[in-house]
């Protein structure tokens, strides 16, 4: 049987079970021969029987099972009883007698810092700091007991249910070992990050540190020294930053126990607490302790007569991963795959599989995955930028290029670029290869004569042949063979299809953006403004994801004059939408219409460039927000007539601008080079979707075919399920399918780590050092307004509907959608937006084009936009100098 008390030295990281997290980093570091001051762990054996001796504990953690995090009155109500009802619990008699015998051989003479362990605390992956309580200077027997039991009872804080509520930790399954470590009483102490918690750089060991017991710092009561080291500057001895404090008070151990917050001399305030060689020192053993445990470490440190002593070690939990980089000392730039493409949330390791083989570039045989994108917490990054700023001719255009994309990408390239590190070592002096600028003179050739003298107006048409013919090809190619085979033949599709969709829309697509720019340029150039440019945008022919919005409008006209088939959509459920649609008075009517539209965007949803992802015929329910707001906001074929006035709109704006250009000089000649770019940009703006709604209908397929052998192998008994399949990659599931054997712990180990990457916050650039640059959105805005990025001009006020999944999507007309960002799928809510807020976007991504064609003003890339606006209040958005105001 286990012990009620274990001595440091007989303890190691193993023994978390036993002594909790931080017990056992203090048991690790101690038999690691780091110095750590002596003490002893009373188990979790020791609180087991402490709490079973309790008739009326199995009753109140029943009660606190069923409240919820926000419920924190109900929660601070019974925290309070069960640690009153705890505190009053006698301590087993032999529980006391080993506490009092570890006591007596760890040096009863001394005083003690009795602090609590937990089993869900210190760990990789939730460190729960400060969730339970410390006690500090404890002498004698009394004063120990006394101790810990309010220890015990500490895990039942406010703070402690609400965490573990949060993070998913039942209850029952956490228990409380105690530690009781001989004090230190030191002149300087603090706390010593060995990746920098702010920016995320792992080069940076940070220390805070003041004068006293380190409580003050803990506490907040005071304000810290900061202390920088950068790793590289080690050998150097070189402080990369410091910021000495003004420190007015300092804790202080009482004699006879306790502490004393005591004032500080006015002439040591300002006085730095550590030299720069004890903060080198400091950060050396920083480093130590990282390797040792293997991972960036949150340090509780003192000093005491110039001798350092650890006092706990635990992991730093809310870094955001470092994407893999290639072995060197050069620093990179990663940038999210996900911010590009409008979905960022983490993914499951299918579709990172597919994603990475779509990539046709950067793969050592053409079938297998790309090392252009790498995965970190869940989601994809590329160093691409990287590698494209080693040109010279790239170098300085390429930050102006990612305005299209996402404006905070382009800031924070730019930022990068500026570093020490990025001029010494990267100096852009590669030079494009002559062959490489041969093979783009016949697609660059091809633009030119779009632009100039092409009528253009079968492009679309000519995209959607070739689309709806290759996509009946894979769909005959997936048929043909099974098992492993059907998985190869998968790599293939997916090897192809990309660079497909990029040949063809390559002459077409970039014509798009250069006319629009030009008419922008040449309008603010030629008039001194861009007055039209809102107009010129609006309703252009052949955007595919535009059709699809005015088709989801026809499915809300068909369903508004049956008040049934409405009442049976607000509780449809998806597994039988359709077959029980038919049992509704008027459900035979509309199932038709239904039907269509399924059969044509049923392969849609959100976060569609996961594979893994529902699409739309899988959750039905998800459109029914989107078609009962469509009934209740827009008149019967509305939406068809606003496409049309739309459409009106962008030539009377285009006859604006020309009329204002034939009163300037030259009048005559600046008109015709207008209208010829109007003209090509109508024609091809349209075909930006088309691309991702090829890719996005053979991601339909290869999902149907992957589940199909999913299925099998659940059904002999390989797999629980047949969707355990998206936990494998292609190459682990071809694999699969040829041993029929799996490691099922690998798929429990994925689910667990997905749950915590769904928990991290992505960002859009880290470098290979884990440094997040945040680069704040161009624009002046007035005080208190949000930035973003501006994308659609014109001004809207309305009532913020902050909409975090699309199924859960109410709005009315007028409403203004902020979300985290938009895909084609957000489409069906623009006919009801009077405007738009993202987190996420560019002039060129999703949501900007589609608010344009609408006449929506938008602002994109607004930082935590979803957060510090509440649903329900009055906004302002300025689409053309891009802020959102907050009215109310």
């Amino acid at each position: 049987m286990k012990p009620y008390v274990l001595h440091f030295d007989q303890i190691d990281r193993t023994g978390l079970p036993d002594v909790g997290g931080k017990g056992a980093n203090l048991g690790e570091m101690s038999r690691a021969g780091f110095p750590v001051p002596r003490g002893f762990c009373i188990t979790t054996r020791a609180y087991k029987e402490f709490t079973a001796a309790s008739t009326e504990m199995d009753g109140l953690l029943d009660m606190l099972d069923r409240l919820q995090p926000d419920q924190l009155d109900e929660i601070s109500k019974l925290g309070r009883r069960i640690r009153d009802h705890l505190q009053s619990l006698a301590i087993p008699e032999t529980v006391k007698s080993a506490i009092i015998e570890g006591w007596q051989q760890s040096g009863e003479d001394r005083e003690y810092a009795v602090r609590s362990s937990a089993t869900a605390e210190d760990l990789p992956t939730a460190s729960f700091a400060g969730q339970q309580e410390t006690y500090l200077n404890v002498q004698g027997t009394d004063q120990l007991l006394q101790a810990v039991r309010k220890c015990w009872a500490s895990l039942f804080t406010d703070r402690s249910i609400v965490y573990r509520v949060r993070n998913r930790f039942d209850h029952r399954t956490v228990f409380l070992s105690v530690v009781a470590q001989r004090m230190v009483f030191p002149e300087v102490s603090g706390i010593m990050f060995t990746a920098d918690p702010v920016t995320g750089n792992r080069k940076v060991v940070s220390i805070d540190a003041s004068f006293g017991l380190g409580e003050a710092l803990v506490s907040g009561i005071v304000s810290a020294d900061l202390y920088q080291v950068k790793a590289d500057k080690l050998i150097k001895k070189q402080i990369a930053r410091k910021e000495i404090a003004r420190k007015e008070i300092a804790v202080y151990a009482r004699p006879g126990g306790g502490t004393d917050n005591l004032e500080i001399a006015e002439e040591m305030q300002t006085a730095p607490s550590l030299s720069d060689g004890q903060a080198i020192r400091l950060a050396r053993m920083g480093r130590s302790i990282e390797t040792h445990f293997g991972s960036p470490q949150d340090i509780e440190w003192c000093l005491a007569d110039g001798e350092i002593f650890i006092l706990q070690s635990r992991p730093i939990t809310t870094l955001y991963p470092v994407p893999p980089a290639e072995t060197g000392d050069q620093v990179r730039l990663f940038l999210s795959f996900g911010h590009v493409q409008m979905m960022t949330e983490a993914i499951k390791p299918l579709g990172i599989s597919v994603l990475r083989t779509l990539i046709p570039l950067g793969k050592s045989t053409p079938l297998g995955e790309s090392g252009l994108l790498v995965e970190a917490g869940g989601r994809l990054y590329s160093d691409v930028v990287t590698r494209l700023l080693e040109y010279q001719q790239l170098s300085k255009r390429l930050p102006e290029l990612l305005l299209n994309v996402d404006e905070m990408f382009s800031q924070a390239v730019r930022e990068f670029m500026e570093r020490e590190e990025f001029q010494t070592a990267v100096r852009p002096g590669k030079r494009i290869k002559f062959s490489l600028l041969r093979k783009t003179f016949p697609t660059a050739l091809a633009i030119l004569k779009n632009i100039l003298y092409r009528e253009n107006d079968q492009a679309i048409d000519m995209m959607n042949r070739f689309i709806a013919e290759n996509v009946d090809e894979s769909r005959k190619l997936l048929h043909e063979v099974s098992g492993s085979d059907r998985i190869t033949r998968i790599q293939e599709i997916l090897h192809t299809i990309l660079a497909m969709a990029v040949a063809r829309v390559a002459q077409y697509l970039p014509t798009a953006l250069i006319t629009y720019k030009l008419i922008e340029n040449l309008s603010r150039r030629w008039l001194g403004d861009t007055a039209e440019m809102g107009g010129i945008s609006k309703s252009p022919p052949g955007n595919v994801t535009t059709e699809m919005g005015l088709a989801l409008g026809d499915v809300a006209d068909a369903v508004r004059n049956h008040p049934a088939v409405i009442e049976y959509l607000e509780h449809a459920s998806d597994e039988t939408f359709f077959e029980n649609l038919k049992a509704v008075p008027g459900g035979e009517e509309v199932l038709p219409v239904f039907l269509g539209f399924f059969e044509r965007y049923g392969m849609r949803g959100t976060g569609e460039i996961d594979v893994t992802r529902p699409r739309w015929r899988e959750v039905p329910t998800q459109l029914v927000p989107a078609i009962l707001g469509h009934i209740k906001g827009v008149r019967p074929g509305q939406h068809r007539l606003d496409f049309l006035a739309g459409k009106k709109e962008a030539e009377l704006a285009a006859e604006r601008l020309l009329e204002r250009l034939r009163a300037k000089p030259l009048g005559s000649v600046k008109g015709r080079i207008m209208r010829r770019l109007i003209k090509v940009h109508r024609f091809l703006i349209g075909i930006r979707e088309h691309p991702k709604y090829f890719i996005v209908q053979n991601f339909d397929l290869i999902k149907q075919a992957i589940l199909q052998e999913g299925a099998g192998l659940a059904a002999d008994g390989v797999l629980e399920d047949a969707e355990d399949v998206f936990w494998l990659s292609l190459q682990e599931i071809k694999e699969v399918l040829e041993t029929r054997r799996l490691d099922r712990d690998l798929i429990n180990r994925r689910k667990e780590k997905f749950q915590r990457d769904e928990k991290l916050a992505p960002t859009r650039a880290i470098t290979s050092e884990g440094e997040i640059i945040i680069a704040k959105p161009g624009a002046h805005v007035p005080p208190g307004a949000l930035a973003g990025s501006p994308v659609s001009a014109g001004k809207a006020e309305g009532r913020a509907r902050v909409i975090l999944k699309l199924g859960e999507a109410k709005m009315d007309k007028g409403d203004i959608l902020v979300a985290p960002y938009t895909d084609p799928a957000w489409t069906p809510l623009f006919p009801l937006a009077a405007g738009l807020v993202t987190e996420v976007g560019g002039l060129m991504t999703h949501g900007a084009v589609v608010a344009r064609e609408y006449g929506i003003p938008a602002v994109v890339g607004v930082e935590e936009a979803t957060r510090k606006i509440r649903d329900g209040q009055k906004i302002r958005v300025d689409g053309a100098r891009g802020f959102v105001e907050i009215l109310e």
